[in-house]
């Protein structure tokens, strides 16, 4: 299957939910039950993994919301794509990129994360 440069708009909602229940679902949809997901911050594998890695940054960076910078890139079956991470409406203080690999029912199986630009705080 082909990944498609809108699974990163359905990547970045389940990073942006803040409902625990509604973020599972979420994370059902989109990634694979045994997905990786790897940045300089976090080395996490299946659904509780990254829930729990997705909750973690909602608490250090709470009211901030992902936005995609940028059209995705997509072919075969990975996407890559950059992020901004911060409140709406100001530049954001958090950047990254990241690249997703899908299996063969379409759902994200690998992430590969990038952090451009992080606070010192963080």
């Amino acid at each position: 299957m082909t990944a498609t440069p809108d699974l990163a708009d359905r990547y970045l909602a389940a990073w942006n939910e803040t409902d625990p229940a509604t973020r599972r679902a979420l994370i059902a949809e989109v990634f694979a039950e045994d997905v990786t997901y790897t940045d300089p911050m976090a080395d996490v594998a299946g659904h509780d993994g990254l829930d729990a890695t997705i909750a973690a940054v909602h608490g250090m960076f709470p009211g901030f919301v992902f936005r995609l910078a940028g059209q995705a890139d997509a072919h075969h079956d990975q996407v890559r794509f950059t992020w901004h991470l911060g409140p709406e409406g100001v530049e954001a203080p958090v950047i990254g990129s990241d690249v997703a690999v899908t299996g063969a029912d379409g759902r994200i199986r690998t992430v590969l994360g990038f952090l451009d630009r992080v606070p010192a705080s963080a």
